[in-house]
């Protein structure tokens, strides 16, 4: 898989590709048409983060639309888990800001980013292996009912959520989720933060150490959120995973955003050449030039 355009990921039916022309908006931060918020769910103006004298992240201006799979890349030391660890809440950024809805937000821990709609699933997925799919979906979120727990409910919320997102390798939700594949576990990570109503779901390396038949699960699955107006941030080294879901990549080459647009401007050596230079010469396929970020562009085209 070569380019943006042979492996992005199609629209879907009533969804408008991800390089299509904006409908036009409602007043910025009210409902559209369908309920819906409009705008970025997420919007990063100027994020830094330093450790002392380590710049990590430098002046960050990024976008993140509803419903769009947008696929963070870059070489190991380029900063990618740092703005993770930033929009979910665990470092506070060091200068800039994080905007939420059109609101400036200031999160103090990984409880109040899950509090506004944030859910993250790490590379670790952490999960409870000693626990059952149903108690790893709900644990601290779990259904009472007169003072206990009313677990013939929160079955049926693990199931009817895992048939939604037409999750059926599993065959009991009341096995212990150790005794699961690496793609039925990351399953259960996705399924955990639909439960939790997240509105931005963050993925480290999802596919890292998966099978094919299991990669091609957890990208069903992580399409599937956007489908469902689910923003999306993913975080891979492999390409062809990127191309194959991705909506939008931004690059970042030794902590800044060297570049981010359309995954149809970008083909897998333009990618290349920016996680490795921080710029590249070539086009995508004939789309245009890749939007350099370094000029105030930010992930919202148009």
């Amino acid at each position: 898989m070569t380019s943006g355009a042979e492996g992005a990921r199609p629209a879907p039916a009533g969804r408008a590709p991800a390089n299509s022309p904006p409908p036009s908006p409602d007043p910025p931060g009210q409902p559209d048409g369908r309920g819906q918020m409009d705008g970025p769910v997420l919007r990063l103006e100027g994020i830094g983060k330093h450790f002392g004298p380590v710049q990590a992240l430098t002046d960050i201006n990024l976008d993140i639309p509803p419903g769009q799979v947008t696929a963070l890349v870059g070489d190991n030391g380029a900063g990618k888990t740092t703005l993770i660890k930033c929009i979910a809440g665990i470092w506070p950024p060091s200068t800039g800001h994080i905007v939420w809805h059109g609101r400036p937000v200031q999160m103090h821990g990984p409880k109040d980013a899950a509090d506004l709609g944030i859910a993250t699933v790490y590379q670790d997925l952490a999960l409870a292996d000693n626990l059952d799919i149903v108690q790893n979906m709900l644990l601290g979120h779990e259904l009472l009912r007169h003072g206990l727990l009313d677990e013939i409910s929160m079955e049926k919320a693990a199931r009817k959520t895992l048939a939604d997102l037409r999750v059926t390798t599993v065959r009991s939700v009341r096995q212990p989720v150790g005794s699961l594949s690496g793609g039925q576990r990351q399953a259960v990570a996705v399924a955990r933060a639909v439960m939790q109503e997240a509105k931005l779901v963050l993925f480290d390396e999802p596919t890292a150490a998966l099978g094919v038949s299991q990669t091609e699960q957890v990208l069903g699955l992580i399409a599937r959120l956007a489908d469902n107006g689910v923003a999306v941030i993913v975080i891979s080294h492999n390409l062809n995973d990127v191309f194959q879901v991705a909506d939008r990549v931004a690059v970042l080459y030794l902590g800044r955003l060297v570049s981010v647009g359309p995954a149809a401007d970008f083909d897998r050596q333009s990618v290349v050449d920016l996680m490795t230079t921080g710029a590249s010469s070539r086009r995508g396929n004939g789309a245009g030039e890749v939007t350099p970020a370094g000029d105030g562009a930010s992930g919202a085209e148009g």
